[in-house]
């Protein structure tokens, strides 16, 4: 299909599927439909192009499940990534952060520029012509001006003895909004610079780069900077050394109230987030261009190795800390969020060891965090968080108040369950909570959400 082809026909979906609906299932229909318009354009399908595929699937189908924000963001994310390389696959794909934002905001104005996107051609048939321009274009005006006039007159509307039970302000909005979200989708703009600079955005080096090792300061010539690399690692070290000792300490070894542990942990927690994201500018300041291949700076590789070692023990105790937190008060979503920030810090030091030994370029760290991040959305999109916290607890005997349970989502099954055979009331959060699930079930069917269709009622 032609490119304006696909605008109109995702226009019209989007126009069905949502009119006077809420967001449920009609999204999940809708992004279905669309990843499978963007596979069939594919020539080649290479595996990573059916990797994008299925993963659109089923982030879609996560959304018709729970129709969350994690779900969303996945369903987002997925056929934002499959489109992209559809139509950019020269292009890195972090480079589809701003591209998508250019895109969305000159869309206000980029479909007035006609000869963009409307194929330009010429009808040589006498009898198309007369067709088009003494029926359907006459017929079209009729129609709108007909429509108009109804709503000033009944004995007018009457003429017909029909009555458009149509509401136009909501039915003109909905097409708005699908015409600006498919022509977005289907006719990115990327500015030349974009295309011009990709070359920096490249996991490896060029050869004018390998040969390329200048100093970030002028006033210094490259001994100097490599001795100031080799003085700040060795330095970095032993104070993070001294760090991790007081911290396991601290963490193993000295008596601490429970009711310090909270802000013990959290204070914990950003220190390391401040220290890994520090260890990794480090990281990317010294180790740039040709500096990666300079002959002198063994000393410097090994000084930075031992340098991101000693940080990912800092997550491993990190993550031990919040594993006590969770041991005292029980799961929560933040002490989850905790660990897949984590997780993601420990697979970023990875790349950056990987960056360092095989001298990949800063940009390589980026390529291959981006993937990682869109991985760890996919994931937590799949998975019922909710009913894995209120199980756990429960299980524990940690966090299980009522009004907490009751403010988790998913998990009304187990919930239900506990609290009855506890006689156990959520209060407002529960009442609340009821109510949302038979507004849920109440819904149209395009506007439903798959969890609480299939949820007896309470």
């Amino acid at each position: 299909m032609k490119k304006h082809q696909l605008i109109l026909v995702c226009t019209a979906l989007f126009s069905f599927l949502f009119y006077k609906e809420s967001i449920g299932l009609n999204l999940a229909l809708f992004g279905i439909v669309v990843a499978i318009l963007v596979f069939i354009q594919f020539k080649t399908k290479s595996a990573l192009i059916k990797f994008l595929f299925v993963n659109a699937l089923f982030s879609c189908l996560a959304f018709a499940w729970y129709g969350d924000f994690v779900s969303f963001l996945a369903l987002f994310i997925s056929l934002i990534f499959l489109q992209f390389q559809n139509e950019f696959n020269k292009l890195k794909i972090i480079q589809s952060i701003p591209i998508v934002i250019i895109t969305g905001i000159t869309s206000l104005g980029r479909p007035f520029i006609f000869n963009q996107w409307l194929p330009q051609t010429k009808i040589n048939n006498n009898g198309v012509k007369k067709l088009i321009a003494f029926v359907l274009i006459p017929a079209l005006f009729i129609i709108c001006f007909f429509i108009a006039y109804s709503f000033g007159s009944e004995t007018f509307s009457g003429l017909l003895q029909y009555e458009f039970d149509i509401d136009f302000g909501s039915l003109i909005l909905v097409v708005a909004l699908g015409f600006y979200f498919s022509f977005s989708y289907w006719n990115y703009w990327v500015p030349d610079y974009l295309y011009a600079n990709s070359y920096q955005l490249n996991n490896n080096f060029s050869t004018e780069s390998v040969q390329d090792v200048t100093t970030s300061f002028s006033f210094l010539d490259i001994d100097f900077e490599r001795k100031s690399g080799e003085i700040s690692l060795i330095l970095l070290n032993l104070m993070l050394l001294v760090f991790i000792g007081a911290y396991n300490y601290e963490q193993f070894f000295k008596t601490q109230p429970i009711s310090e542990l909270s802000s013990a942990t959290h204070d914990r927690v950003n220190s390391v987030i401040i220290s890994i994201i520090m260890a990794v500018g480090v990281i990317l300041f010294y180790f740039k261009k040709g500096f990666n291949f300079d002959a002198k700076a063994l000393f410097l590789k090994l000084l930075a190795k031992i340098w991101v070692s000693l940080n990912a023990v800092l997550v491993v105790s990190s993550a031990i800390k919040n594993s006590e937190y969770i041991i005292h008060f029980g799961l929560t979503y933040k002490r989850l969020g905790v660990y897949a920030f984590l997780m993601i810090t420990l697979i970023g030091l990875l790349f950056t060891f990987y960056k360092i030994k095989y001298q990949k370029t800063n940009a390589f760290l980026f390529n291959k965090m981006i993937w990682v991040l869109y991985g760890v959305i996919l994931v937590c999109s799949f998975i019922n968080w909710g009913t894995i916290i209120t199980n756990y607890n429960i299980s524990v005997n940690k966090g299980v108040e009522p009004k907490f349970l009751s403010s988790l989502n998913y998990n009304n099954e187990a919930r239900r369950t506990y609290f009855s055979l506890y006689k156990l009331n959520g209060e407002n959060s529960e009442t609340d909570r009821e109510d949302n699930i038979e507004a849920y079930k109440k819904r149209n069917f395009l506007s439903k959400i798959g969890y609480y269709e299939f949820l007896n009622k309470n």
